[in-house]
């Protein structure tokens, strides 16, 4: 395997995706084959953190009365369903994992200590940070930024159901193009969608760059961690 481009690197992971065709909430055949991928990075030296979204779960309180607050804390309880999900598939390839969590758990989880994630980071674990920032009306997509921030991670890697970011919607647009490299008040200004606005603005604050690819093939994880510039790159400097 050829040289990695990151050393540490923040893997966010849609739920959706991980869902597939499956009529359950989880696809374990092809969560398998995304560890596969993990397990190639990690045995290759790179430290990998992952966030995971709930959107195979629960969506909020759209067309619903549930409070805000309260459908998000669903939200965040649904991540970690997910995410003891991928550490079992994690621990059955052979890796060491553990689940973080900035809400007590401890039954299931373990506290999420920014310097004890790293630690386990340093010592080739997966450490899969659930319970998304463990605050009401944050997505998973600004835990991700935010996680990535706290622990140094070198990108923040988005692995959604979209293969990069449109100059519109690919799905609306047939003219639309994949922007390949892009800068952050490029998504602000235009009001882009395929990453939530406060991620963005977080990660412009803080210089994190953010990588989209589509997790359509897993193989792109591998991919995308190893150079290859597959889907949309988000950071400071002009529109490419």
């Amino acid at each position: 395997m050829q040289t990695p481009a990151y050393k540490r690197v923040l893997l966010k992971l849609s739920g959706e995706a991980l869902k597939q065709e499956a009529e359950t909430i989880l696809d374990f055949d092809y969560i398998d084959t995304v560890v596969a991928q993990i397990a190639a990075c990690v045995k290759a030296g790179v430290q990998v953190a992952v966030v995971i979204g709930a959107g195979n779960i629960w969506r909020g309180a759209r067309g619903t009365d549930v409070n805000r607050t309260r459908a998000d804390h669903m939200g965040m309880l649904a991540t970690v369903i997910n995410s003891i999900g991928m550490k079992d598939a994690l621990l059955r390839a052979g890796l060491d994992a553990h689940v973080m969590t900035p809400v007590m758990m401890e039954t299931f989880t373990e506290p999420y200590l920014r310097d004890k994630a790293v630690e386990y980071l340093e010592k080739g674990s997966v450490v899969i940070l659930a319970g998304g920032s463990g605050a009401p009306f944050f997505s998973t997509d600004t835990a991700a930024v935010l996680r990535a921030a706290e622990i140094s991670a070198d990108v923040t890697l988005m692995a959604k159901n979209i293969d990069a970011i449109y100059t519109a919607d690919p799905r609306k647009d047939p003219s639309a193009k994949p922007l390949r490299e892009i800068d952050y008040m490029y998504i602000l200004n235009n009001h882009l969608t395929a990453i939530d606005i406060t991620a963005t603005a977080f990660a412009m604050e803080n210089q994190m760059p953010i990588h989209i690819f589509g997790l359509d093939d897993p193989a792109n994880i591998t991919k995308v961690i190893m150079g290859e510039k597959l889907g949309t790159i988000v950071k400071g400097g002009s529109q490419k």
